[in-house]
């Protein structure tokens, strides 16, 4: 078994794929050149192309050796890297990162999309910034380059929506915008620590793994920073996978999840004040009616009113109940966080 390592640590890239037979050998061959010393894992998450095989073609689990692949932009060949390829079955970019973090042994981890839009040459800048400050996840915030007319590298309704949960998501943890962390809630290059990584209770599915990936940072109030990094257009005839209306909704309901399950006080103590409210304003003409005939007549106006009521102060002590259980939950990430060393340069 071959052991890669940079500065004393085994770096693992998880790259999710879906479709990415173009796109794929172009971050292959990106990480080749700049940074070769890492393990690198394809995870193929039911793609209907040829992903499996073109990763099969740049990957190695046994050997280094040369291969048959000559780079499209130096011409040369190109040697394997070293790691695995795998296929994910359930679907979903969260599905995979659980499945990166569950088997994969490193001490820094590496996600990077398999649409070539990322930069691989900030990648090593990344790493060795969370070497040196001890960071537990660096962030690669996209900056897009050059002019996009047709709308489509960094799309506006992508752009606006990341801009919400960005929003969002620093309420929630009290964040203002001088000392916000994080700009780009949605990036889909970092770089994390491996206390960061077994400390994570991946438990999305999907398209807002990346979202819970920052709340998992902030929650434990880690070490982390963003580094801009360049974002291009995908390779000629690859084909996004995301779709603005969709998406929106997506982050629409993870927002309503967030506030549910981090500030569960405040969210169930709206839907107190809600429930209250209605049932006060269909009990004021009943009482009206009681106290001027002594009698109800709308009898399920009345059981409506009661319930809602009884909802409200449920809905209270809800609040009060799980506002507690967050806390306990918190405090077990944080204890088995620190039960990691941070990172550093090991030689």
């Amino acid at each position: 078994m071959i052991i890669v390592m940079y500065k004393g640590n085994k770096i693992a890239i998880g790259i999710p794929c879906f479709n990415e037979a173009i796109a794929l050998p172009e971050v292959l061959e990106g990480i080749s050149v700049f940074f070769p010393e890492a393990e690198v894992y394809v995870f193929d998450n039911n793609s209907s192309d040829n992903t499996f095989q073109v990763a099969q073609e740049y990957i190695s689990s046994s050997t280094l050796s040369p291969s048959n692949l000559v780079s499209k932009k130096t011409g040369s060949l190109i040697p394997k890297l070293w790691g695995g390829v795998f296929k994910v079955r359930a679907k979903g970019k969260g599905n995979v990162v659980t499945q990166f973090f569950s088997i994969i042994e490193a001490d820094i981890y590496v996600i990077v999309d398999g649409d070539a839009t990322y930069d691989l040459a900030s990648l090593r800048k990344m790493v060795d910034i969370l070497l040196s400050k001890r960071l537990d996840m660096v962030v690669g915030r996209r900056v897009e380059v050059g002019v996009d007319l047709e709308n489509k590298v960094y799309r506006r309704g992508h752009r606006f929506g990341n801009k919400v949960i960005t929003n969002a998501i620093a309420y929630v943890f009290d964040q203002k915008a001088s000392n916000r962390i994080f700009q780009d809630m949605l990036s889909g290059y970092r770089v994390f620590s491996r206390r960061y990584v077994k400390s994570f209770p991946s438990l999305s599915q999907g398209f807002e793994i990346e979202t819970q990936l920052n709340v998992h940072a902030l929650q434990l109030k880690m070490r982390c920073e963003e580094l801009p990094t360049p974002y291009f257009k995908r390779p000629s005839g690859s084909q996004s996978k995301l779709s603005t209306y969709r998406d929106g909704i997506k982050i629409a309901w993870t927002i309503f999840k967030i506030y549910s399950t981090e500030k569960p006080f405040l969210f169930y103590s709206v839907l107190s004040v809600v429930f209250g409210l209605v049932s006060i304003f269909l009990a004021i003409p009943l009482f009206i009616t009681f106290i001027n005939t002594g009698s109800v007549p709308r009898l399920p106006t009345a059981v409506l009113s009661t319930g809602l009521m009884i909802f409200a102060f449920l809905s209270l002590v809800t609040g009060m109940i799980l506002q507690n259980v967050t806390k306990g939950r918190i405090e077990v990430k944080r204890l088995f966080y620190l039960s990691y060393p941070a990172p550093h340069e090991k030689q």
